[in-house]
């Protein structure tokens, strides 16, 4: 493998690193999550199975994030009819993320079809400055990741394949996608170079995806290939919260129920699910969302 001077510094933890095959018209991503997986669940207290879906979800938003070319952010929802009836994640072009498992109180499985039954997968592409994408793919074959390959698969993209892992401690992804052609013009040599390697990612154990550095795996994987192994890219856990939001959120209700809830209680305060981070507003801090409100004052 070719790997860049700019790769110096410690190769664990919480990182997302790209690579190339030099010799075919193939790039692959690699994401690891350690302390910012821990932070995650440390909010709330999932179940084991629960814990370990969250973790593959962000490892996955990890590995689509990072082919992001502009300023916004990707999510992973699912909504289901099983034991967890709402799954989300987010990942923005920093690589900041997020993500929450709601109704899961009860999940006690670690079967994924229990776990997301009859579930739609939502992958929306937010850009800050742009219009908005998603498309939608059923769940199946008993796993994100065969389910992400079949979303690929039916949106007519690029050839894409997807590995991932997790265990309640670390979470891990490997991604490969095909390039437009230009290395490889000839159809039938691309295809032979995609089913080689993708041949190849598939003896991939989950603990190697969880456990090995970047440069240790690709080289167990590919040795026989020429690769460029690019400077990782650090992931951490950020919540996009803040006061504004949530105070923008407040003002989609109607004034007679803030009115009530401010009478009631002196005060509302509203938590982030994600992170548990509460904002406290009081009347004075409400002033424009209820001016021209007749009809019920404070006391």
């Amino acid at each position: 493998m070719n790997i860049p001077t700019d790769t110096a510094g410690p190769d664990t933890g919480d990182q997302s690193q790209r690579f190339l095959f030099e010799q075919a018209d193939i790039r692959g991503e690699r994401a690891h999550l350690d302390a910012a997986y821990r932070e995650i669940l440390a909010i709330h207290q999932y179940a084991r199975g629960v814990s370990r879906l969250l973790g593959e979800f962000l490892a996955a938003a990890a590995l689509l994030s990072s082919n992001l070319k502009f300023e916004g952010k990707l999510v992973l929802q699912v909504r289901s009819e099983g034991q967890v009836p709402l799954l989300m994640v987010e990942c923005d072009d920093t690589l900041q993320v997020r993500g929450i498992a709601r109704g899961a109180e009860h999940a006690l499985s670690e079967d994924f079809d229990q776990l997301l039954h009859n579930g739609q997968l939502a992958i929306t592409i937010d850009p800050t400055n742009g219009q908005r994408y998603q498309g939608i793919v059923p769940l199946e074959q008993g796993s994100l990741a065969h389910s992400l390959d079949n979303y690929f698969k039916q949106s007519e993209q690029l050839n894409t394949r997807i590995w991932l892992a997790a265990d309640t401690e670390r979470a891990g992804g490997l991604l490969l996608q095909q390039l437009p052609a230009q290395i490889s013009p000839d159809e039938a040599l691309r295809q032979q170079q995609w089913d080689h390697v993708c041949a190849l990612a598939s003896t991939v154990k989950d603990t190697e995806l969880l456990a090995l550095r970047s440069e240790d795996l690709l080289y167990r994987l590919f040795h026989e290939d020429p690769l460029r192994l690019f400077a990782p890219s650090a992931i951490r856990f950020q919540c996009s919260c803040s006061r504004e939001r949530t105070r923008n959120a407040l003002s989609t209700l109607d004034p007679a129920e803030i009115i009530e809830l401010l009478e009631e209680l002196g005060s509302i305060t509203m938590e982030c699910e994600f992170c548990n981070q509460g904002y406290r507003f009081e009347h004075s801090d409400l002033t424009d969302i209820l001016e021209g409100y007749i009809g019920k004052t404070l006391h």
